[in-house]
């Protein structure tokens, strides 16, 4: 009987002819996940991704904790591999999953036989095993519609498998299979979240973040580094770019109209963002806007932010309610570290009354006062960079 973690693939398998590029993705993807927790062979056969411990020092609970933030599986479990033998697997199932056969009030096996030479039907092997399980436990009955435990049998290719009930993975797609983007990570509960959501669509992300020191403190940078560090947990390694902000808010507050200085400050971000992006090959923009949330995200307001670079700006949360944003946030665990009380670039300067519906000729006569160009390359020359990874 040998331990072992199993990674059902989700998206993946709708993949067609280069569906074998996203596997080995994946597969990279889990690898370095799980180098830190010992020696693992890791390697797919239809559909499954297997994690294969090679000495007895590996630590499989962190290893399956890891799987289980890696883009692409929808299940991930822990199993034991034995041979493909309708005996070998009774006292399989028996061994590792006796005490929670001991523990249940009832139970049920199910089959699933990829290897259709095996002699028996998946029916047969699960009567045979259950019926056993049955006299060897006679305290857990036997519940075919709604049993507390489900003894899974799997015969697949190079052996058999049992395990108890999958845990869910982390779904979507590998991340680096969709490309590069830029993300803005400010240090409110909206940005991490949105970061989060399109790295599970496979996008490799670079966050960056505005920083306008003395306005905001050293605390302010610090937060956003430590949820820089929660995301690397499912987006992988990052290099966080911090950018020097102050400069230029305080032009924008000296020669610009206070109820578009939301507005134009979100435009100049925009604009490094996408500087950022084209420098690292990155093809996307990310932002945390939800649509109407606050004056600066209405249709109009989003429109004239985005007018200004020609890289698509991608909004994942901007049909989601704040309600949901904090659900998912509490389930990625940047909740409690956006809720501290330092407060990022974005409430610097915060006009009384925003302009809400702005126009876009308004916007570009209102910024002809600024030096666009040389506040823009003043604050990449500044940009500092902080490795995050996981």
């Amino acid at each position: 009987m040998q331990d072992v973690i199993l990674l059902k693939h989700g998206e993946i398998v709708l993949k067609g002819l280069n569906k074998r590029i996203f596997e080995d993705k994946f597969m990279a993807n889990v690898r370095r996940r799980i180098k830190e927790f010992g020696d693992f062979r890791v390697y797919t056969v239809q559909s499954t991704t297997y994690v294969e411990p090679q000495s007895a020092d590996c630590d499989m609970d962190a290893a399956l904790d890891a799987c289980c933030t890696v883009f692409g599986a929808v299940a991930v479990t822990r199993a034991a591999a034995c041979e493909k033998d309708k005996d070998a697997i009774l006292e399989t199932a028996k061994r590792y999953l006796g005490g929670a056969m001991r523990s249940a009030k009832s139970f049920k096996v199910e089959t699933k036989r990829s290897d259709k030479s095996f002699p028996m039907t998946s029916i047969q092997l699960s009567q045979y095993v259950g019926g056993n399980l049955a006299d060897a436990f006679p305290e857990c009955r036997v519940d075919v519609h709604n049993p507390e435990l489900t003894v899974h049998l799997e015969i697949r290719d190079f052996a058999a498998y049992v395990h108890g009930v999958p845990i869910p993975g982390a779904g979507g797609m590998p991340v680096g299979s969709n490309g590069v983007a830029v993300s803005m990570l400010s240090g409110g509960i909206d940005s991490p979240v949105s970061t989060y959501m399109v790295a599970k669509r496979g996008v490799k992300v670079i966050p960056v973040h505005f920083f306008s020191f003395p306005y905001t403190s050293e605390l302010a940078k610090e937060k956003v580094i430590e949820l820089a560090k929660i995301c690397s947990r499912w987006c992988g390694k990052m290099t966080l770019e911090i950018v020097p902000f102050t400069h230029i808010q305080e032009e924008i507050r000296d020669k610009c109209p206070e109820e578009y200085f939301t507005i134009i400050m979100r435009r100049f971000m925009t604009r490094i963002a996408e500087r950022i992006a084209l420098a690292n090959g990155a093809s996307a923009i990310v932002t945390g806007e939800s649509l109407g949330q606050v004056a600066s995200q209405t249709m109009q307001a989003m429109g004239v932010t985005e007018e200004c670079v020609s890289l698509p700006v991608l909004r994942p949360l901007v049909c989601l309610d704040k309600s949901e944003i904090v659900i998912t946030a509490r389930k990625i665990g940047t909740f409690d570290t956006s809720i501290l009380p330092y407060e990022d670039c974005c409430t610097v300067f915060t006009p009384r009354h925003p302009r809400t519906k702005p126009k876009i000729e308004d916007v570009r006569e209102i910024e002809k006062a600024l030096d666009i160009d040389a506040l823009c390359d003043e604050a990449v020359k500044g940009i500092e960079r902080v490795v995050i990874s996981k």
